[in-house]
């Protein structure tokens, strides 16, 4: 498997074998995505004893499978964080999010994770000029806190995109990109080396509240009995907790990626190294890889993909956005869901005594639900009073069982609202 790719059908990992045995531990992590494998590693340096289940393999979610930006920013503005928790507590998140791609960078260089990591910054890209405000706005915004950004115009959002499809631009500096299945796996063996235990192949079935402990039953039989249990499932989120699942939306998210690009022409596109994703509702995000391939990731239907047809609206956004590359040629394509809340928020819940959840990344997940696990490690070990995430009640969406007609409806009507705003 080239190591800038991901393969749905990679084999699995011998570092990470099933559970055999029934186990006593500190804390339990079911799920081997970012978030558990950040909260796992953290925890093992405290010293406590962490157990990760993955029902598949480490990374093997939207962790792997996703576009590889490291970008430190939520959906919302950070003016808006601080207006819907207060001064106080939306300034700690904002400071959280703010620190969450030196997170990520931080382990990457601590651990000598080797994922192709690339720290350019981010372009954020208006796809129309009535959108170009709002994103300079944000600009401004993040520079009265101390973010060196700046602010393009189109001219300049040209040149530093290759393209002339955008109105103007604002630069974060402080992102960049990744491998992102690399980066997993290095935060398997990261962990591990602290002491962590990480086991694939193990669905947990059952989980149960028995005197002060936990405990998890998985699907061959083993048992792991817990003080302390994190369910880090995400947009595969399950029936093991009641109505968990249905605090989320989990919609796929496409990618493509172009065959190396070395010509004249394809020097042109993103040539400062820099990750970009349009500002519109239903975004596009897209970077140069390692070996010079263009990716290109965007929302699509509400089921798993099951051929090359399915990502032919990347492939086309790809000719439009950039009408150099009308003959170049696609070696990849794959999916992964992400997990989106109601309020655009990441979501915490403590449903019960020693049980946490956290999951909703809204599609920034690998800077967030890095910074996440390192947060929820500390609350863990006892420090609760820097958690700069909301901790809230299991609140389902309603009529959360037209699910599929939701994406459907919302993919579209935001597209609907893009066309209308695109003058």
């Amino acid at each position: 498997m080239p190591p800038s790719l991901w393969s749905a059908t990679a084999p699995p990992s011998e570092d990470t074998p099933a559970l055999q045995e029934s186990l006593r531990t500190d804390v339990a992590i079911v799920g081997a995505g970012y978030t558990g494998l950040s909260t796992a590693l953290h925890l093992a340096e405290a010293g406590v004893g962490v157990c990760v289940l993955e029902a598949s393999e480490p990374g093997w979610g939207a962790s792997g499978r996703n576009g590889g930006q490291v970008n430190p920013s939520l959906k919302h503005d950070p003016d808006d964080i601080e207006k819907m928790l207060g001064p106080e507590r939306g300034a700690l998140l904002n400071q959280a999010i703010h620190e969450s791609a030196d997170d990520v960078f931080g382990l990457i260089q601590r651990h000598r994770i080797e994922c192709s990591p690339m720290r350019r910054g981010w372009l954020q890209l208006a796809h129309s000029p009535t959108a170009v405000p709002a994103l300079h706005g944000r600009a401004e915004q993040w520079r009265r806190r101390g973010v060196p950004t700046q602010v393009l115009d189109k001219a300049a959002t040209a040149m530093r995109v290759g393209s002339d499809a955008f109105a103007g631009a604002w630069i974060d500096p402080r992102a960049g990109s990744i491998q992102p299945l690399a980066y997993a796996r290095g935060l398997v063996r990261a962990a591990q080396a602290a002491g962590a235990r990480i086991h694939g192949c193990t669905l947990v079935t059952n989980l149960q509240r028995i005197g002060d402990r936990w405990q998890l039953t998985t699907t061959d039989g083993p048992r792991l009995i817990a003080e302390h249990v994190l369910i880090a499932t995400n947009g595969y989120t399950g029936s093991l907790w009641p109505r968990l699942d249905q605090t989320v939306l989990a919609a796929n998210s496409f990618i493509v990626a172009t065959e190396p690009l070395h010509d004249a022409a394809a020097s042109t596109i993103l040539a400062g190294g820099e990750t970009a994703s349009t500002g519109q509702r239903l975004l596009l995000y897209f970077r140069r890889d390692a070996q010079g391939r263009l990716l290109m990731g965007g929302r699509g239907h509400f089921a798993d993909p099951t051929s090359p047809a399915d990502f032919q609206h990347l492939t086309r956004s790809v000719h439009l956005v950039f009408p150099q590359l009308s003959e170049v040629r696609f070696q990849y394509h794959w999916s992964g869901r992400v997990a989106i809340t109601r309020d655009f928020m990441p979501h915490v819940h403590d449903p019960a005594p020693g049980l946490t959840m956290a999951l909703g990344y809204n599609g920034r997940g690998v800077a967030t639900a890095t910074a996440m696990g390192k947060y929820l490690a500390r609350r863990m070990v006892g420090r609760m009073e820097d958690f700069p995430f909301p901790v809230s009640p299991i609140r389902p969406i309603p009529l959360h069982w037209l699910e599929r007609f939701y994406i459907t409806a919302g993919v579209t009507w935001y597209s609907i609202l893009d066309r209308l705003t695109k003058h």
